[in-house]
């Protein structure tokens, strides 16, 4: 019998859905089991590590108890430490204030005795000042008969000894400051050279200490004065001056008391003005150049003085010693220029009386010698001048007449006076000098009224134009010993009340005479 199609399929379902259903029992059963499995590792690794924690924190645990037993003891014997350690510091001081309580003890005692020695002590200076007082009245009264002066007389005579001894030491003492200011010339010098520039603050003294250089135009102020001011800064300490820019129209002022550090200084700016190159190197280069210039007119000047004065064989140092003073000036006037007038009337003189013309002339030409270098030089221009020909071996003659031309010596040959004569003689002539004669005059009448003003002084001159003055004293007013004191204060007075130029010699006379007939 053949069976049916559709029950066929149905019986293939059926089979197909029991096939499936066994099959996924079978699927359920080993997944189970293998989930199982795995948790029963879980668990077990689990416990395993439960166990590890247990036991590390059980080992921490044990570690931070052994630590904290030795942070414990470590800590307890620092303490132990510590407080024996205060316990010494007080048992020392303790120690100590105890010695010093006995000490105190000890120099409380000594005190009391020395206060109970000092008081017994007292009573018996004053037994003896009793005692004493009673000799010394007797020792008084005695002295009085015997001297046959009251005890009022013999302390003004013990004053006035003592006047006199205090009176030579203070002398004694002034010579010494005197001798000391000497080692110190050279600042001294200065101070005196710049406080004759400011008393002689007159016209004639500005225009003999500046010299005005003129600009093409004032942008050229600014070029020499350079980047941050360095050109002019160059300029002034190559040469030694101080440059005045103003507001004054295309000029500046080269200012100076030395003239030829002026000169060397006005023509190194007059050829960086016309070069028109203005920086520090080209300033050295033109302020070389300028003292060259400067020097052979120096030699050049001289070499004409020596020349106009028929004056040879003279050390040709000397000869630009004489070509300095073509910058230099006296009053206003040229000092060469005197110079060489000096010399011919010297020489005029000399051939009028008979004397050696050629000395004249020399001695006349070299009289102010000094002068070149005076600014330079610790010193008045004589002495400097008396220096300077005695080192290039000039003749005696010629020495002596440079040293006594102002009266410094007493002119002791006829050529010394001839170059005195003729020095006055070209001072005073009109218009040598730019100072008049009523300044003149009042002037050496204060001077002498200034200095006769002191007691003990007899009379007064004002001798060497002005230069010198010579004071005659009472002997019995003014003893020896005041002699440098009075003089002293004569020259200070002279410096705080008098303007003058250069220096003024003070030369106090002091003469004592005895005068006795024999019958």
């Amino acid at each position: 019998m053949q069976v049916p199609v559709f029950v066929t399929v149905i019986i293939a379902i059926a089979v197909g859905l029991l096939c499936l259903a066994v099959g996924a029992v079978a699927g359920y059963q080993r997944r189970k089991a293998a989930a199982e499995r795995e948790i029963g590792s879980a668990e077990e690794e689990a416990r395993r590590i439960i166990n590890d924690a247990i036991k590390s924190a059980e080992s921490k645990k044990r570690e931070a108890t052994v630590e904290a037993k030795e942070e414990i003891l470590k800590a307890r014997g620092e303490f132990d430490k510590e407080v024996k350690d205060r316990r010494n510091e007080i048992q020392r001081q303790e120690n100590r204030l105890n010695s010093k309580e006995e000490n105190l003890d000890r120099k409380l005692e000594n005190l009391e005795r020395k206060e109970e020695n000092v008081t017994a002590r007292i009573a018996q200076l004053e037994r003896e000042k009793v005692e004493l007082d009673g000799l010394k009245n007797s020792q008084l009264e005695l002295l009085e008969r015997i001297s046959g002066l009251t005890t009022e007389e013999a302390k003004r005579y013990l004053i006035e000894q003592l006047e006199d001894d205090v009176t030579h030491e203070q002398a004694l003492k002034l010579k010494e400051i005197q001798a000391r200011y000497k080692e110190e010339a050279e600042t001294y010098a200065r101070e005196q050279i710049a406080l004759a520039i400011q008393r002689c603050a007159a016209d004639h003294v500005a225009e003999a200490t500046v010299s005005v250089v003129p600009l093409p135009n004032d942008e050229m102020k600014g070029r020499i004065i350079g980047r941050e001011g360095r050109n002019i800064r160059t300029l002034e300490t190559m040469t030694g001056v101080d440059l005045i820019i103003d507001d004054t129209p295309e000029a500046i002022t080269v200012s100076c008391f030395d003239p030829v550090r002026r000169e060397i200084a006005r023509l190194a700016l007059e050829k960086l003005i016309l070069d028109g190159r203005i920086h520090p190197t080209r300033i050295e280069e033109m302020v070389e150049k300028a003292k060259r210039e400067v020097d052979a007119t120096i030699r050049a000047e001289g070499e004409r003085a020596v020349f106009e004065t028929n004056v040879h064989g003279l050390n040709p140092e000397l000869v630009k010693l004489l070509g300095r003073q073509h910058y230099r000036t006296s009053f206003g006037q040229n000092v060469l220029n005197h110079s060489i007038e000096v010399a011919q009337l010297a020489g005029l003189l000399a051939a009028e009386i008979g004397v050696n013309v050629a000395e004249a002339k020399r001695a006349g030409l070299l009289h102010d010698l000094g002068k070149s270098i005076d600014h330079e030089v610790e010193g008045s221009h004589v002495q400097i001048g008396v220096e300077l020909a005695r080192k290039y071996r000039e003749s005696e003659n010629v020495i002596h007449a440079i040293e006594a031309h102002h009266g410094d010596v007493e002119a002791k040959t006829i050529v010394a006076c001839l170059v005195q004569a003729a020095d006055a003689i070209s001072a005073a002539r009109p218009g040598a000098r730019k100072e008049n004669v009523e300044y003149y005059i009042k002037r050496l009448e204060k001077l002498e009224q200034l200095t006769s003003s002191f007691a003990g002084v007899d009379k007064a001159y004002a001798i060497q134009a002005g230069r010198e003055v010579r004071i005659m004293v009472n002997p019995e007013a003014i003893p020896e010993d005041k002699m440098v004191l009075l003089a002293r204060e004569i020259a200070k007075k002279i410096e705080d009340e008098l303007e003058y130029p250069g220096q003024i010699k003070v030369n106090l006379i002091r003469e004592t005479k005895a005068i006795e007939y024999a019958k």
